[in-house]
């Protein structure tokens, strides 16, 4: 049986590095609610054809649109297929829509995995980050600076950029948010047991091994 799981973790936390190391190395697929919006809106799909429609008007894109959506994702992986849901659930509604979207295709949810971190260190690790602007690799002030003042390491353009959010004020707006988003369903998953919190500010290696234990304990 396919192994289900909710990688839950604040922007900054690492969840996308790690969602992607789980898919290379256990062939997990990471279902993600905005990308898949976005792609339904861009192929013109029936669902991405309402979802569009609803945002047009200004308004928040229903529980029935977004359950459709990871339904036919589902079908469309397979049922040995692992699944990472991302981004989903975020009310006790939608824990109880993803129960039964589930349930209805003989899934069960395994693991709930919240990558826990410090605000300050985030915001420090954040604000402090920086890439290539020819390649693409990244920087930061305090943690990993180019071996050659103004040089990037990897392809030697002398041209950085910074993302124009990665600001202490918008990582704690950000924070604010998730912690909203999370309240509510945390508690329900807790219940059943299948909480398991790990320390997103560790060495991504480090996070990579505990994530691995809970999935696959000795």
């Amino acid at each position: 049986m396919a192994l289900d799981i909710i990688l839950l973790g604040p922007p900054g936390a690492g969840k996308g590095t790690q969602a992607t190391r789980l898919e290379s190395d256990h062939g997990m697929v990471q279902l993600s609610t905005g990308d898949m919006l976005r792609a339904a809106v861009k192929a013109g799909t029936p669902i991405g054809v309402q979802a569009q429609a609803v945002m047009d008007a200004g308004e928040l894109v229903s529980d029935d649109i977004v359950s459709g959506l990871l339904g036919e994702k589902l079908d469309a992986r397979g049922p040995d297929v692992p699944v990472i849901f991302d981004g989903y659930p975020r009310t006790a509604t939608q824990a109880q829509v993803l129960d039964t979207l589930l349930s209805d295709r003989g899934r069960t949810l395994d693991h709930v995995i919240e990558l826990e971190v410090d605000e300050d260190a985030l915001v420090d690790r954040i604000t402090g980050r920086f890439t290539c602007g020819s390649c693409g690799e990244g920087y930061h002030d305090r943690y990993k600076l180019p071996a050659v003042d103004g040089v990037c390491d990897k392809c030697g353009s002398k041209e950085f950029k910074r993302r124009p959010d990665d600001n202490a004020e918008t990582v704690r707006t950000r924070m604010a948010e998730y912690r909203a988003k999370t309240a509510p369903i945390l508690p329900i998953y807790d219940a059943r047991g299948i909480v398991s919190r790990v320390d997103g500010m560790a060495d991504m290696n480090a996070v990579s091994q505990a994530i691995e234990a809970i999935l696959h304990p000795a």
